[in-house]
């Protein structure tokens, strides 16, 4: 293939979901440390909201749901247990779920020091299956969007299943406020991301792509190292109220309230993002 046609082919929007990487993206040794570093750094939300955005929001929670000693919790990727080690706290039996091992292994060890009770299954939550059930079941930092039409509807039966009479399943979407703010774009870097995609020398390029109709994003990342080219795709679906609660129908739930993010701020529909607390219909 030439250099030509190889700059066409990863300039060319590819079909909608086609290519799922995400689970490669997470579970890739080095790939897989440099993301759980920037999981622990709490200044910023590249990979997780605050510590203090954190805190807020397992405080809300905890008094939304009356979360204590009685109640289960499920954490739907879960990652280094930045909600789980502090939601177990309140006293709740509390169940982490996410395919990144070194996430969990760390989780476990901070779980392990400060002598709180955490289940954690190193697993992948859209095939997740346990006999136990949840008053509450979370899925934190839009991972909802980044799920195709398909796994999005296997997930929501995930969760009515997982989820007892009465429960509630609290997640956050990017909204349509965030479409209209992307735009279509093309970046190319020796080492793109300061080193994150490889720790071999590497050319990366990203394409950033808008799907107008489907109301969604894609960041595809092309990596070329000396002996092997690697592409990873980032998809993000995004929402207004009204599809989302056309889903939740779909599979059984209803929409309880909406929320401007996961700590109980005010929806507001301008907002590049919003919360929204499902249960059983």
């Amino acid at each position: 293939m030439t250099m030509f046609t190889r700059l066409r082919t990863m300039n060319t929007r590819p079909p909608i979901f086609a290519h799922d990487t995400v689970e490669e993206l997470w579970t890739e040794p080095h790939r897989a440390e440099r993301m759980l570093r920037h999981h622990l750094d709490g200044s910023n939300d590249l990979a997780s909201r605050t510590t203090a955005f954190i805190e807020r929001s397992v405080r809300w929670m905890t008094g939304t749901f009356g979360l204590g000693h009685g109640t289960a919790v499920a954490d739907l990727g879960c990652g280094p247990g930045l909600y789980t080690n502090r939601l177990a706290r309140t006293g709740a039996a509390v169940v982490g779920v996410d395919f990144s091992v070194g996430s969990i292994d760390h989780a476990r060890r901070v779980a392990d020091r400060a002598g709180l009770t955490v289940e954690y299954v190193a697993a992948n939550y859209l095939t997740y299956r346990t006999c136990h059930r949840f008053d509450v079941v979370i899925l934190i930092f839009c991972d909802f969007c980044a799920l195709g039409p398909g796994q999005r509807g296997r997930l929501l039966s995930t969760v009515r299943t997982l989820l007892k009479p009465g429960g509630y399943f609290l997640f956050d979407v990017w909204s349509l406020a965030a479409f209209d703010a992307s735009r279509e774009s093309a970046t190319y870097a020796p080492m793109l991301d300061d080193g994150f995609w490889s720790p071999h020398p590497y050319f990366g390029f990203r394409n950033t792509f808008r799907y107008e109709l489907e109301k969604v994003t894609l960041d595809r990342y092309e990596i070329v190292e000396e002996n092997r080219t690697s592409v990873f795709c980032n998809w993000l679906q995004h929402f207004d109220d009204a599809a989302l609660m056309t889903e939740l129908e779909a599979s059984g739930l209803r929409c309880d309230r909406l929320l401007g993010d996961v700590a109980g701020t005010p929806y507001d529909p301008s907002a590049h993002g919003f919360a929204i607390v499902a249960g059983p219909a």
